[in-house]
C-alpha cells in the first residue's frame, strides 16, 4: 500500500497538471475567440454597440432589408460552428457560462428570424430615434465629433423606415399604435434637439447645411412612417397573442431559466394563494387602528382591499412625483450603507430625469445604464411624467405609487436594484456577461432588493409597509401569471383587468396601463418572478448550508461580482 499511494498520488498530479494545462490552453483559445467574436458583433450590431459605449461603429445605420437579415442568419451559423471547436469541459467555469451566453444569442438571433419574425408583425421594432438622442445626450466625444457621426448615420434613415415598411406585413393593432406613438414622440429629436446641438457646434458652415438637411429628412421619414402606419389597410391583423409554441421557446432564450414556462406560472399561482394569506393577517392586525370597531368583510379580498385602499390615499401631489423621487434616493443609499448590506460605488452617478418621448407607452419608470465601454457615464432613471393627464387618472396612478410603494419602487429601480446591480455590472471582468446581460436575473435582483431591504428594517417593520410590500410583490408575480395567461391561455382584457384589480389589488390606472404593456411585449414580464425565485431559492440554500457562517453583504457582492449572468449559471459558480 505504502508504494502504492506514492504512484497513484504522483499520477493524480501529472494528470492535474496536465489537466490546468489543457484548461488553461483552452481558455486562451476562447478568450481570443471571444475577443475576436464581439468586435465583429458589434459590426453587425451598431446600435447596440453604440448604446453600450462602443463608438467604432457610431456613424453607421444598418438598414434593416432581406441584405441585413441574411448578414445575421450568417453571423450566427459561422459561430455556431465556431463554439464546436471549443471542448466546453475544458473551459473554467467563468468561460463555460460566456460560451452557453454567446451561444444562446446566437440562437435567439436564428429564432428572432426565422421563427418569431416580428419583424413583420411589430412595426414598434422600427425606431432610430432612441439612438440618435443617445448620441446628442451623452458627451462621450467632443460635440462636434458626435455631430460628424450622426451625419454620416443620418444618410440611411429614409432608406431604413423604407426598408421597414416593405418588411411589415400583417402587424398587430396594438404595435401599430405604439410605433406611431413612440416615432412621433421621438422625432423631436430631429425636429429640435439635434438642430439646437448643430447651432451650438463648431462645425463648419458646410458640415451643418448637410446636417440640418439630413436631419430634415429623417424627421420626413419619420413622421412619413407613422402616417403610414395611420393609413395601413389591414382587414384581419394578426393576434398580439404569441401563442403557445412560440411563449415556450421565446421564454427558453430570454429568460434562461432552470425552470419551464409551465413550472414557474405554477409557481407563481401557489404563491399567490400564500401571499393573500399574510395580507389577511396584516389587514386583520391593522384593521381596529383604520376602522376602529366596524366590521369586517366577510371576504378576505374585499377586507385587503379597503385596507389598501384607505392607506393609498397618502401620496405625493402629481407635480412633485419627480422630485420626491430625488428626495428619496439618497435615503435609499444610507439606509443600505448603515446596515451594510452592499458596497456602492460613490463615483456613478445617478441622474433622475423625466421619461424621453420615445420611450413612452410601456413603463412607468426605468433605468438607463451606461454600457461596460462608457463605465463613466450617466445612470438614468427615467421617469413617466403626468403632465396633461385627466385629473381622476392621475390620482389613480398617484394612489398606485402611493407613499409606501413609491419607496419600494425606487429601491426596485435605484438603491440597491437596477443602478446598484448594473454598476457591478459593467465591472464585471467578462464583456460577454456585460453586454448579454440576462434579464431575469436583472429584474429579479431589483425585485430580490425590495425584499432584502424589508427584512434588513426598511420601514421599521410597520405592518402598513409590509402589507404594501406584499402588494407591490403580488404585482410581481401577477405579472407572470398575466403574460401566461394572455398569451397562451388567451386571457381577454376585461377578465385580465378584473384580475389585477380584484387579486392584485391594482387601481384602475395601472390595470389598464399593464394591459397595454402585455399587449406590446411578450415573456418580459415573467422576468421578475423567475429571477427573483432563483435568486431567493438560492439564497437560502447557501444559509442553510454555511450556517453561522452565511454573510449576507459577502452573498450580495459574490453574486453580483458574475455580471447580469443567467441566475441558474451564478448558482453554479457560487457553490463550486
Amino acid at each position: 500500500m505504502k508504494k502504492i499511494i506514492p504512484l497513484f498520488l504522483t499520477g493524480a498530479v501529472i494528470a492535474s497538471c496536465q489537466s490546468n494545462k489543457d484548461t488553461s490552453n483552452a481558455d486562451g483559445a476562447f478568450d481570443g475567440y471571444k475577443n475576436r467574436f464581439i468586435e465583429n458583433y458589434w459590426s453587425v450590431y451598431p446600435d447596440y454597440a453604440t448604446n453600450v459605449g462602443f463608438h467604432k461603429y457610431d456613424s453607421v445605420l444598418k438598414v434593416p432589408d432581406l441584405i441585413y437579415q441574411k448578414q445575421q442568419l450568417d453571423f450566427a451559423a459561422a459561430n455556431l460552428d465556431s463554439l464546436k471547436s471549443f471542448d466546453l469541459e475544458k473551459l473554467s467555469d467563468a468561460n463555460k457560462t460566456d460560451f452557453h451566453l454567446i451561444e444562446n444569442q446566437l440562437k435567439s438571433i436564428q429564432f428572432g428570424i426565422n421563427e418569431l419574425k416580428s419583424g413583420e408583425w411589430d412595426p414598434s421594432n422600427y425606431n432610430i430615434c432612441g439612438v440618435f438622442s443617445y448620441m446628442l445626450s451623452e458627451k462621450y466625444e467632443g460635440l462636434n465629433s458626435r455631430l460628424k457621426s450622426i451625419s454620416l448615420k443620418l444618410a440611411n434613415v429614409p432608406a431604413y423606415y423604407e426598408a421597414a415598411k416593405n418588411n411589415i406585413k400583417n402587424p398587430t393593432k396594438e404595435h401599430t399604435s405604439l410605433a406611431i406613438e413612440q416615432n412621433i414622440g421621438g422625432s423631436v429629436v430631429f425636429e429640435k434637439d439635434l438642430l439646437d446641438s448643430v447651432n451650438k457646434s463648431g462645425l463648419t458652415a458646410d458640415e451643418k447645411a448637410q446636417l440640418i438637411s439630413r436631419s430634415k429628412a429623417a424627421f420626413t421619414a419619420v413622421k412619413n412612417y407613422a402616417d403610414w402606419l395611420k393609413q395601413f389597410k389591414n382587414e384581419t391583423p394578426r393576434s398580439f397573442r404569441l401563442g403557445a409554441a412560440l411563449y415556450q421557446k421565446k421564454f427558453n432564450y430570454e429568460i434562461q431559466s432552470a425552470y419551464t414556462a409551465d413550472e414557474i406560472y405554477e409557481i407563481a399561482s401557489k404563491r399567490k394563494i400564500e401571499i393573500h394569506a399574510e395580507m389577511a393577517k396584516l389587514t386583520e392586525q391593522l384593521w381596529p387602528k383604520y376602522f376602529g370597531s366596524t366590521a369586517k368583510p366577510s371576504d378576505k379580498l374585499v377586507m385587503i382591499r379597503k385596507m389598501i385602499d384607505t392607506l393609498s390615499v397618502h401620496h405625493v401631489k402629481s407635480e412633485e412625483f419627480q422630485s420626491s423621487i430625488e428626495k428619496q434616493i439618497p435615503e435609499l443609499e444610507a439606509f443600505v450603507k448603515q446596515k451594510d448590506l452592499l458596497y456602492i460605488d460613490p463615483s456613478k452617478p445617478l441622474v433622475v430625469r423625466k421619461e424621453p418621448a420615445y420611450m413612452a407607452g410601456v413603463a412607468g419608470a426605468s433605468i438607463s445604464a451606461p454600457g461596460p465601454y462608457d463605465k463613466g457615464g450617466n445612470t438614468y432613471y427615467n421617469v413617466g411624467s403626468l403632465e396633461g393627464w385627466p385629473k381622476d387618472k392621475a390620482e389613480s396612478y398617484l394612489r398606485e405609487y402611493n407613499h409606501y410603494i413609491l419607496q419600494i419602487l425606487n429601491i426596485h429601480e435605484a438603491i440597491p436594484g437596477h443602478y446598484t446591480q448594473l454598476v457591478y455590472a459593467n465591472q464585471s471582468p467578462s464583456i460577454i456577461k456585460s453586454v448579454f446581460g440576462n434579464g431575469a436575473m436583472v429584474e429579479g435582483w431589483a425585485v430580490y432588493a425590495e425584499r432584502m431591504m424589508l427584512e434588513a428594517g426598511y420601514g421599521n417593520n410597520e405592518p402598513e409597509m409590509w402589507l404594501m410590500y406584499y402588494k407591490w410583490h403580488l404585482r410581481t408575480l401577477c405579472n407572470t401569471l398575466l403574460d401566461y395567461n394572455v398569451h397562451v391561455k388567451n386571457q381577454t382584457e376585461q377578465d385580465a383587468v378584473k384580475f389585477l384589480t380584484n387579486e392584485a389589488f391594482q387601481q384602475q390606472a395601472e390595470a389598464e396601463g399593464k394591459w397595454k404593456r402585455v399587449s406590446v411585449t411578450q415573456v418580459q414580464l415573467t422576468s421578475y418572478f423567475t429571477g427573483f425565485t432563483e435568486i431567493f431559492n438560492l439564497r437560502e440554500e447557501l444559509k442553510k448550508i454555511e450556517g453561522d457562517k452565511f454573510n449576507l453583504k459577502q452573498f450580495h457582492e459574490k453574486f453580483l461580482s458574475y455580471g447580469s449572468a443567467p441566475v441558474k449559471y451564478i448558482k453554479e459558480l457560487i457553490e463550486k
